[in-house]
């Protein structure tokens, strides 16, 4: 009997602290966003960044862009979203009550963002589907037939370049892709596309995925964006469509981009092993990867010659 009282009122004790932090990082983030609105003449991203439910300062970061883009249609869309609790665009949903699509390949995942309370309180819209280029765009146009919509976040640990690449029914105003940054900033690669492409089971160290910040800047320009930076994290790479872009500071690859602060690398026995950003490429040099300019293929030892 005291043992079911005592856990009856650690629940609710337990789901007043959640509560009590939720509400307080909400209103801590919409006074940051605000102030976000009057800052000119930044020097970077990271003046504007802030987090609440994104990774880093993703959060900060978008409502500055949005605050100097004017944004027509709120729509938002996301791949790679796990449980939504971490996320570029949950504040954006909570916050400036956009509506957005959510797009994961765990069904595991799924069910949990349509038992979370945004799923009624909120306009968004959850879908199971694991993404390839062949999909995706009937994934979206399943979803909105509205062309320009405000932001896409990209991150799928892998075929980020490819399935970009192959997007042609929305032209976002913004657009968010996560770069490998052990990759580096010269050279323009990234994984060979495969349908079925796995982080977890490609390499061992959980480090092989994804494209190259400069492969993410050369196909922006051929879609028609400028790059306008990256965070300290060293995580994600911003974009804005070029005839909204004029607010912005402008970035190479080489100007723009910074090493990441994540250390979830593995060793051969599944342990993280924290390897330094100057050890990472060794580790994978002899995997494959693809330059997107000339569709050749290399090992990472022969491009980067190590």
């Amino acid at each position: 009997m005291i043992r079911n009282t005592l856990k009856y009122y650690y629940n609710k004790w337990y789901q007043k602290f959640h509560y009590d932090t939720f509400k307080n990082a909400m209103l801590t983030g919409k006074q940051l966003a605000e102030a976000n609105k009057s800052k000119k003449n930044i020097a970077g991203l990271d003046d504007v960044a802030f987090q609440v439910f994104s990774q880093y300062g993703e959060d900060g970061i978008i409502q500055y862009i949005i605050s100097q883009v004017e944004i027509p249609n709120p729509i938002f869309i996301e791949f790679g979203v796990e449980y939504y609790t971490e996320s570029n665009t949950r504040f954006l949903l909570l916050n400036n009550n956009w509506q957005g699509l959510v797009i994961d390949g765990s069904k595991q995942n799924i069910r949990f963002i349509k038992q979370d309370f945004i799923y009624w309180k909120y306009t968004i819209t959850a879908c199971h589907s694991f993404i390839t280029r062949e999909n995706i765009n009937a994934l979206i146009s399943n979803y909105t037939s509205c062309s320009d919509i405000g932001l896409l976040s990209i991150d799928i640990d892998g075929n980020d370049y490819w399935i970009w690449d192959v997007i042609e029914v929305v032209h976002p105003r913004i657009i968010i892709c996560e770069y490998n940054a052990t990759l580096g900033s010269t050279y323009k690669v990234s994984v060979p596309y495969a349908a079925d492409f796995e982080q977890t089971k490609s390499h061992f160290s959980n480090i092989y995925y994804g494209a190259s910040l400069a492969a993410l800047c050369h196909l922006a320009e051929k879609k028609g964006y400028d790059f306008i930076g990256t965070a300290s994290s060293g995580v994600n790479a911003f974009f804005v469509r070029k005839d909204l872009s004029a607010p912005f500071i402008k970035y190479t690859a080489a100007g723009g981009f910074h090493e990441s602060v994540n250390r979830s690398s593995k060793n051969k026995k599944g342990q993280l092993d924290f390897l330094p950003a100057a050890e990472k490429l060794n580790v994978i040099k002899d995997m494959p990867v693809t330059d997107v300019v000339s569709g050749s293929l290399h090992t990472i030892k022969e491009l980067y010659n190590l």
